[in-house]
């Protein structure tokens, strides 16, 4: 795009930017990408009022590669847009329609003056308003792995409540496969626990566990050996039959820890540890005459 192109360009955006506006504003509605139940008429226009200015000012700038330092308002304000919208709700095409739409009202502009002459700018422009859209879909996709990321966590945090069963006793309740990032949470949740409230005891119980090979049975061992460095015995409860067998024959050994088939018994264990008993209520109850 030559320098007179260039301004030429730029001198019939700013003449005719209240139409573009309109127009790039009612494409987008007619094309059911405006989205009313996610963002207000107000705050639609005053983005693309944003994007249209920052698109006639880089283009003033003679630049037209958006990679450049004349384009880093521009893409500062498509990033924000694209962030915003990966975690607000809006899909992928319609982030990249929200730039893609601006294509129509521009060239249909750029045609009326003349069509000849206007041929060579409107293919440049096309291009780099192609380049404006994929950028804006590697943000998008950027915050949505961000967003993908933030609720694992809090699935992992939530995955991994602490129970107070009684004074000095905690139960840690696991479900679900057991891998490195979860064990490091459980890890940090379980001491932190212990730290807390004084506990001495903690059940963890893999009831909900689905399988155990020797790389959870290694989990296991490194939260059992974490809580005692902090001074708390560890039961393992859940056990069940087949998890018996498979830690019989994949020959894992869980060194000086106590196993229990049921929470229940793990329970009953680790009140005999603090010198407290089950007692069963033998009297019957009182019939009338």
């Amino acid at each position: 795009m030559t320098s007179n192109s260039t301004s030429l360009l730029v001198d019939q955006l700013r003449a005719n930017y209240p139409s573009l506006l309109d127009n790039w504003i009612a494409g987008q509605k007619s094309a059911g990408a405006s989205r009313p139940d996610l963002i207000s008429d107000s705050d639609l226009r005053r983005q693309c009022s944003e994007l249209l200015t920052m698109l006639i000012e880089a283009l003033a700038s003679g630049e037209t590669d958006i990679s450049q330092p004349a384009w880093e308002r521009m893409r500062a304000t498509l990033r924000s847009v694209s962030m915003s919208r990966a975690r607000g709700g809006w899909s992928p095409s319609e982030t990249v329609q929200f730039v893609f739409s601006l294509k129509q009202p521009i060239f249909a502009s750029l045609a009326a003056e003349d069509r000849a002459a206007n041929s060579a700018v409107i293919l440049e422009l096309d291009h780099l308003i192609d380049g404006l859209g994929l950028f804006t879909a590697d943000v998008y996709q950027q915050g949505r792995e961000e967003v993908i990321l933030r609720q694992q966590q809090e699935l992992l945090e939530l995955s991994t409540p602490v129970v107070k069963l009684w004074d000095g006793i905690l139960a840690l309740p696991l479900i679900g496969t057991l891998d490195s990032e979860r064990t490091q949470v459980v890890m940090e949740t379980l001491l932190q626990a212990l730290i807390e409230t004084g506990s001495t005891i903690a059940i963890i119980d893999i009831t909900g566990v689905p399988t155990v090979d020797t790389r959870v049975a290694q989990h296991l061992i490194q939260t059992v050996s974490a809580a005692r460095l902090m001074g708390a015995d560890c039961l393992i409860s859940g056990i069940r039959p087949q998890i018996a067998q498979t830690i019989v024959h994949l020959g894992v050994s869980l060194p000086d820890v106590v196993t229990k088939a049921t929470l229940a018994d793990a329970f009953v264990a680790a009140l005999d540890r603090l010198g407290r008993h089950v007692v069963s209520n033998g009297q019957a109850p009182a019939s009338g005459r």
